[in-house]
Parts: C-alpha cells; sequence; structure tokens
C-alpha cells in the first residue's frame, strides 16, 4: 500500500465521501491511518436479547424485521417504530421525530443498536437508540477484542467506514520503520511504531490503547519541538544590530509616566534591552492579561531603540488598534521628540505636525513611504500594511508585532527585511503554559503577570431570559451615573431561516433544522440595536460599529463612543482585542456560550481599565450557567482560564488543527507539562547534537512535513 496514494484511488469512496474526508483533513491513505479513535466503546456490554432487562443500558447486534411511520393523535409527534431480532429474540424500537430512520433502516438490516431498555404493552422497547450499521463480520470484530473503536466522523463517512478500511491497512504496516529514535523510546518506555498503530486502531485493553495514545502525543509533540528548536538555532546564526542600553533615557522615562511600572513591566523591558545588545536578533514573545500594560512596555523598547539611530516598525491586527497605539505612542513619547508615523489601509498621519508640535497630521502615503526610507520616521505604527514590499526603512532595529497569533508565519517573516531586526510579539490572548512551549518554541517567553496598582477587578455576572429586565435597568443606572456600555453580538444580519442550507453541511451530523434554529436565534448586531434604541434604552445614545463598516466610519464611531457622544455601542467582536475606552464600565454579551473562553475573557478587558467599578453580563440563551461560564467568573486572570479551558475540553474541541495545525492527540499532549518539557528537552539535545538530523533521515522527514502543518491564527 503506498501511504502517499490519494483515497479516492486507494479506495472505493464516492464524491461525497470524499468531500467528507476532505472536510476533516483527510486526502491520503496515510491520513486515514492516522485519524485516531476518539474514545472506545467495551463490546463486554454486547449482550443478546433475551438477556436484556428493563432499565438494562445495552448494546445489541441486531437484524431489522420492519418500521413503520405514524403520527400521534395528540400532540401530532412523528414517531418511526418497528421490531428488530437476532438469533435469541425480538425487541421493539422507537424513535420520536426522527422519520428519516425509515429511509436507513431497511428490512434485512443488520445494525448495533444501543440504549436504555425499557417496557411497552407489548414487551421491552429500546427507545431512541443510537444505532451503526454492521456487516456481518462485526461480530468478530478483532478476534477477541473487547473495545470497539470510536473514530470522529464526517457527515457522510461513518466510524465502521474507517474500522474497515483501517482493518485492510494494518496488514502492511510491518515494512514501516520508526522515525523515533530507539534511546529516546526507551527512555520514555513508548512502544514502536508497528506496535502503537495497531494499539490505538485495534487494542485489547484500554491501557493498551493509552500507551499507543501516549506515544503519538509525544511524537507529534516532539516533532514540533525540533522543528522550532531548528529554527531558534538558525535564528542565533544570523547577524543583527547591537542596541546599546541607554540607562539614563531609561530612568527619565519612567520618572515620565503618570504612574509607577509594575516590577513584571519592569523586569519585561529589561529583558528586552538585555537581547538588545545580544550579537543574534532577539525572538521573544510577550504574553500579558488584558490591561497589564504590553504597549507601555514596547514604547520604552522603542525609545531605547530610537535613541540609539535605528527605526522602530509597530504592528496591530485592526486599524482601531493602530490608532489607539499611534495615539499612545504619542502620549508618551511626544516629549522626547520623537517622530511617528501611521500607515493603515485608509490613512497616512504623522507626528509631530509642521504646524502644531503637539498634534499629529495627515498626509499622503507616498510622502509617508518617502519620510520612513529617508529616516526622518523614527517609528512607524500600522496594520499589515506595514510589510508591503513598498515600505522600506533606512535602518530597522526593532519589530513589534501585537497579537501576533493573527498573523502567519510568512506575514511575520515578511516584518524582517535585510538585516534581521529584533523581534517582539505580544498578545492578551491566554496561552496555556504548555501551548506556548511548544507553539512558541523558537521564542523567548516573557509574563506580565500583574496588573498596574489600584485597578479593580471586574465582576462577571452569567444572566439568564428571566433576569434580562432586571439586568437593562441596572445597564441604564450604571450609564444615569456617568458609564458606558458595550454590547456584543455574534453576527451582522440576521439570517432568514427559510434559507436553503447546504446539503452537504450538517455541521456534525445535525439536523439541518436544528442548525436554522440555533442560526436564528443568534442576535444580530442591527437587529440587536433596533431592539435596544426603540424597546429597551430609548432614552439613551446608542451607536453601532462591526467589521463591514467603512474604516472611516469605524473610526467615527469609536470616537464619539470615547467622547461619550454614545451611551451605548453595540459591535461585533472588532472590539475583542486591545480597544481602550476608560470610562466603559459595562460590556454585555448576547448568546455567550457561542463564544470560546478566550473571546469571552478578550471581551471582558475592554471594560475595567478607568477608576469605575465594572460589570461583564453574560446572557445566555437557555438561561443555564455552563461550566466554561463558571470558570469564567472565577478564574483571576486570564492564565488560569486557557489553563482550564485546556484541562477539561475533551477530545474534538480543543479545535487543535484548525488554529494552530496540531492534531487532537498532540492537543493531549498539551495536558500534560512533563510530557511537553522531555519533548523540549530531548528536541534541544538532537539539534545541538545534528542540526541537520543527517543521521536520522526519518525524522528530518517528518519535521519537514510538520512544518508545513504549523501555523498561527
Amino acid at each position: 500500500m503506498n501511504f502517499t496514494e490519494p483515497v479516492e484511488q486507494a479506495f472505493r469512496i464516492t464524491p461525497r465521501q470524499k468531500s467528507a474526508l476532505a472536510r476533516i483533513g483527510i486526502k491520503t491513505v496515510q491520513d486515514v491511518l492516522f485519524h485516531f479513535p476518539s474514545r472506545y466503546e467495551s463490546l463486554g456490554g454486547l449482550k443478546q436479547i433475551r438477556d436484556l432487562r428493563e432499565g438494562d443500558k445495552a448494546s445489541i447486534i441486531a437484524e431489522v424485521v420492519g418500521l413503520k411511520t405514524e403520527k400521534t393523535w395528540k400532540k401530532r409527534i412523528r414517531i418511526a417504530e418497528g421490531v428488530v431480532r437476532d438469533a435469541t429474540g425480538v425487541l421493539g424500537v422507537v424513535w420520536f421525530n426522527q422519520p428519516y430512520i425509515m429511509n436507513i433502516l431497511k428490512p434485512g438490516t443488520r445494525a448495533r443498536f444501543s440504549g436504555k431498555i425499557g417496557r411497552h404493552k407489548a414487551g421491552l422497547v429500546i427507545t431512541n437508540p443510537s444505532f451503526e450499521l454492521v456487516g456481518e463480520d462485526e461480530l468478530t470484530y478483532g478476534a477477541g477484542d473487547t473495545l470497539l473503536p470510536i473514530y470522529p466522523e464526517s457527515y457522510g463517512i461513518t466510524s465502521r467506514w474507517f474500522r474497515y478500511q483501517i482493518r485492510r491497512l494494518l496488514p502492511t504496516l510491518a515494512t514501516i520503520p520508526d522515525a523515533i529514535p530507539e534511546d529516546i523510546r526507551a527512555k520514555y518506555h513508548l512502544p514502536n511504531f508497528d506496535r502503537a498503530i495497531r494499539a490505538i486502531h485495534a487494542p485489547k485493553a484500554i491501557g493498551e490503547a493509552e500507551a499507543a495514545r501516549k506515544r503519538f502525543s509525544f511524537e507529534e509533540i516532539f516533532y514540533i519541538q525540533l522543528a522550532r528548536q531548528r529554527d531558534r538555532k538558525k535564528l542565533e546564526q544570523e547577524p543583527t544590530f547591537r542596541i546599546p542600553k541607554n540607562t539614563d533615557l531609561m530612568r527619565r522615562f519612567v520618572a515620565s509616566l503618570p504612574f509607577s511600572l509594575t516590577n513584571a513591566q519592569r523586569k519585561a523591558v529589561e529583558q528586552i534591552l538585555e537581547d538588545f545588545e545580544k550579537p543574534h536578533p532577539m525572538a521573544r514573545l510577550l504574553e500579558g492579561d488584558v490591561g497589564s500594560g504590553k504597549t507601555l512596555v514596547a514604547a520604552a523598547a522603542a525609545l531605547n531603540a530610537v535613541a540609539q539611530g535605528y527605526q522602530v516598525a509597530y504592528m496591530a491586527p485592526t486599524e482601531i488598534l493602530a490608532r489607539q497605539h499611534f495615539d499612545e505612542f504619542i502620549k508618551r513619547l511626544g516629549a522626547f521628540k520623537i517622530r511617528i508615523g501611521l500607515l493603515t489601509g485608509s490613512e497616512g498621519k504623522k507626528f509631530p505636525s509642521k504646524v502644531n508640535p503637539r498634534a499629529a497630521t495627515h498626509i499622503a502615503k507616498p510622502q509617508l513611504l518617502k519620510w520612513c526610507l529617508s529616516g526622518d520616521i523614527q517609528i512607524l505604527i500600522g496594520t499589515h500594511a506595514l510589510i508591503e514590499d513598498r515600505v522600506k526603512f533606512k535602518r530597522i532595529g526593532f519589530v513589534v508585532v501585537d497579537e501576533q497569533h493573527r498573523f502567519g508565519v510568512e506575514q511575520r517573516k515578511a516584518a524582517a527585511k535585510g538585516i534581521r531586526p529584533h523581534y517582539l510579539s505580544m498578545t492578551a490572548t491566554p496561552i496555556p503554559r504548555t501551548l506556548a512551549l511548544t507553539i512558541y518554541g523558537d521564542l523567548d517567553l516573557t509574563l506580565l503577570d500583574e496588573m498596574p496598582p489600584g485597578r479593580e477587578p471586574v465582576e462577571t455576572r452569567v444572566v439568564a431570559p428571566n433576569e434580562r429586565a432586571a439586568t437593562y435597568a441596572f445597564i441604564r443606572e450604571e450609564v444615569r451615573r456617568g458609564g458606558q456600555a458595550f454590547v456584543i453580538c455574534p453576527k451582522i444580519e440576521p439570517l432568514d431561516t427559510n434559507t436553503r442550507m447546504n446539503a452537504n453541511d450538517t455541521n456534525g451530523g445535525r439536523p439541518q433544522s436544528q442548525q436554522k434554529l440555533e442560526w436564528a436565534e443568534v442576535k444580530s448586531v442591527k437587529t440587536e440595536l433596533k431592539k435596544l434604541a426603540e424597546e429597551i434604552f430609548s432614552d439613551l445614545r446608542i451607536g453601532m460599529i462591526h467589521g463591514r463598516m467603512k474604516p472611516a466610519e469605524k473610526e467615527t464611531a469609536m470616537r464619539k463612543f470615547r467622547s461619550r457622544e454614545y451611551d451605548i455601542l453595540v459591535s461585533t467582536s472588532v472590539v475583542e482585542v486591545g480597544v481602550d475606552i476608560p470610562n466603559a464600565s459595562i460590556m454585555m454579551i448576547e448568546g455567550g456560550e457561542r463564544f470560546g473562553l478566550a473571546q469571552l475573557h478578550q471581551f471582558r478587558g475592554r471594560v475595567g481599565r478607568g477608576p469605575r467599578k465594572s460589570y461583564c453580563l453574560v446572557f445566555t440563551t437557555d438561561g443555564g450557567e455552563t461550566r466554561r461560564l463558571k470558570a469564567l467568573k472565577e478564574a483571576k486572570t486570564g492564565f488560569e482560564l486557557a489553563e482550564y479551558d485546556l484541562a477539561f475540553r475533551g477530545p474534538g474541541e480543543l479545535s487543535g488543527r484548525k488554529q494552530w495545525g496540531i492534531s487532537d492527540v498532540g492537543m493531549d499532549a498539551l495536558k500534560n507539562i512533563k510530557m511537553v518539557e522531555a519533548a523540549r528537552t530531548e528536541a534541544q539535545a538532537l539539534v545541538t547534537e545534528d542540526f541537520e538530523l543527517s543521521r536520522y533521515p526519518l525524522l528530518r522527514a517528518r519535521v519537514g512535513e510538520m512544518s508545513q502543518t504549523l501555523h498561527f491564527e
């Protein structure tokens, strides 16, 4: 079997099945082999019909005798009911509101039915059972195995399909060598590839499956660490500018601030300035909770670089945030006569203005670029427009990228042209330590784990539907006392529930009617604005902002909110990162269960940035306080929240492949700090001993493949 062969050539599949496989990232035979089970079902629970008792939770393998559908007389509920049989007896089956069952379970079909056994007037019955079609050979699946692997599915491809195809593949694996060095496998008691791949797909006991999963978890993190450590070694060989520390200037900068730096900020500045003096480029990740003062750290480092004759580029993810940083740098560095530019897709600005040395002025972009090339612009702040080819610097020594997970690897490389400048990445997105050590293994890590003194924690409340009226009254009172409120909605336009959805996309196999209902419930910005303005807060001033607005329109909306012309700003997640409105004291979030924890924490960070007591009010569709929302209420920092999210999200919920390029089994490893540190230690030792991995050609090939899949979003 050729493991690089496309699935459509290796297996007999329909175009629909090919699309279903592609949706979960399966394109080759190897992808099928590395599609691991998410769980195992004990076949010890498999019973014969004659042995069933009322109240049992059991599985049976039986043949469908017949099914019929009808509606109940009173509630008009569609019912599919009938009889199944095995060699020992017959059993009633019934499904409510699932008439399509008739099209799947034709008479003579064999299936495994699982559920709770009840009693009907005609005898025992299994109600709303889950089922999976089986063939004649599945009764002896695994020849004595007691565990049935259950695979992540895609609409059109079942767990049974994966079992059947993988059973065909397993006998062909004897000639596949193991890429992990034997001494490393022995050191950490890892089974070899051949044994592990068989054990994870066809285990005889759960312990065997767990050992195999541990091996593949370690393997994936080990490959990533090797890729990152090689990147780090390469960087250490590149020349850069040595930027001496100006101690007196730093002392004057700190003295100019109306507040004291936290110890964490002082330490971060010191680490960056020490890196500036090394012979190779700095590559550092500054991770700090929302409001911890990352921008001030970057401003101090930028001032030191400019004072030594170097230029600085500061890249932000949105135009709103770029303008905000431009204003902040003017505020903090204006007294030091630093020339600052702003470059976004829609405008160019320069500080100071020739007319008013205390203000900025709009200028044509070509002129701004000329001044940048000549060195007249010392700090250039902007969006991804900074990495366009037309943007050139005379002597760039320091690059700052804010919220770097929003920029791809190639974009980050493009930010450093010519002699590589020192690089600082900043993020307020909570990242578990294990993930930071893995994905950002080529960067030194600095944590801002202190908040500025006097900042009061934001109080978080989960609001049920029956508490809406009281909560609206609370918001009105807070506005009456001088506060302002954000209202966050997940969508821009209301969805037409009659719109026909893609028949091939059932979002994990859920009925399309359910999907339509869910989307219809999502609050839209325009609908919410109309409701609040006409029904709830007709006496207040309400504005709107969303991603489809033109940059000038967004800037106008934010300016009006900042100057208190609006009491409430209704928005999408466009305000998720970095927007700073010190007077805003209410963050109201609609459909809170639809957002991830990290995103909810980012929203919460938009308030509590001034002297007012602030609140984050999370409205839920069903009124329930889930475990995730409870964690949001109780977590004191974003770091705590990130660790919670990683620890409690189950297989298939981590979105590693989508967000980072890491599979579910790789994300499992990130719950184990010892495993991550072991993989990191072994990778560092191997790269130091043999940078090119010339003694390990298989390992080198796998690391090359891994480097292609890693990305940042």
